[in-house]
């Protein structure tokens, strides 16, 4: 039988290839795309989310939501997945309109509608905290929130404490992950270095695949290659939102993880966004200090487990068979 899932997605380069990821896999139904402001304007996600959808042959519905955070000024990442998102590919504007109907209620119909459903969170929580603050309710249903962001315990890439998707919207994450969704943190940091696509990767993908979707997949990362080479000293293409949606895919691919509260930082000077992740499960104490963890301790056990290691083979496995 197969499991339904919902994305929410600032559909870039990597977005794009985790899409197409889920859409291939046999055993995923995934009932709608919702769209959000973040790596491009939300405007240009809508259309990078629809062309993604019908590289696959699919009619999955895509919805238009958020085109700003809850707070904070508008930030994309243009300089790293280039001005369309898609490594400055020119692709052809996708055939299929967006779906009547705005993300956030898409988010929450479809989520009430189905009990069980995975919910997998690729760029700014924007959309998923509008739902859950309209609907707290939903959060029950959702039987895994994957999330792809923070840096946990480690360095960012948008600041030297925060990952972008938590960083432009840290409002909205502090709600999601305060709300009781059953978050499973997939940072950043899990695409780096050797579980990158390296140059030999990406041959492989167009000369051994060498489907359409395998040419799709690396071609619409250029930029992302290049920018991260320059700007990370990555060895190849990261990937993090297909690393996430992996995991999504097949939790088994998630060798290490633990489980903690973690907070999102709002008020900080030089740590906005950061996941200040509890890794030590101290923040239960009984002193005064403790008592701004109350949100999350007050509601019981730990609210996310942490994702701190990969089975980088089977990752790419998994990836490379999804685009044959």
């Amino acid at each position: 039988m197969s499991r339904k899932m919902i994305i929410d997605t600032d559909t870039a380069s990597d977005d794009a290839v985790a899409i197409v990821m889920a859409l291939q896999h046999p055993e995923i139904e995934v009932l709608a795309l919702t769209v959000v402001s973040g790596n491009v304007p939300m405007q240009q996600a809508s259309i990078n989310a629809r062309y993604s959808v019908e590289q696959c042959g699919k009619h999955t519905p895509v919805y238009e939501g958020a085109a700003a955070p809850l707070m904070r000024e508008i930030t994309h990442a243009t300089f790293f997945h280039g001005e369309d998102g898609m490594g400055n590919m020119r692709y052809p504007a996708p055939q299929a309109a967006a779906a009547p109907g705005h993300a956030v209620d898409a988010l929450v119909e479809t989520i009430k509608a189905n009990p069980g459903i995975i919910l997998v969170t690729l760029g700014p929580m924007t959309n998923v905290a509008l739902a859950v603050a309209r609907a707290p309710e939903i959060v029950a249903n959702v039987e895994r929130c994957v999330v792809m962001g923070g840096a946990a315990c480690t360095v960012g890439n948008i600041t030297p404490a925060a990952e972008f998707n938590i960083w432009c919207d840290p409002e909205a994450a502090r709600m999601c992950f305060r709300s009781g969704l059953p978050i499973e943190l997939v940072g950043w940091e899990l695409c780096r270095s050797e579980a990158n696509l390296t140059l030999a990767d990406i041959r492989y993908c167009k000369e051994t695949i060498g489907t359409p979707l395998a040419h799709f997949a690396i071609d619409c990362n250029a930029t992302a290659l290049k920018a991260g080479r320059e700007h990370f000293g990555e060895p190849g293409i990261a990937l993090p939102d297909p690393v996430a949606m992996a995991i999504a895919l097949d939790p088994s691919i998630c060798t290490r993880q633990s489980k903690h509260y973690v907070e999102i930082e709002c008020e900080g000077v030089y740590t906005r966004g950061m996941t200040v992740v509890d890794q030590l499960n101290v923040a239960t104490g009984t002193a005064a200090h403790y008592a701004i963890w109350n949100p999350l301790t007050q509601r019981g056990a730990p609210n996310t487990s942490v994702c701190w290691a990969i089975d980088i083979p089977r990752w790419k496995a998994l990836l490379f068979d999804l685009l044959r």
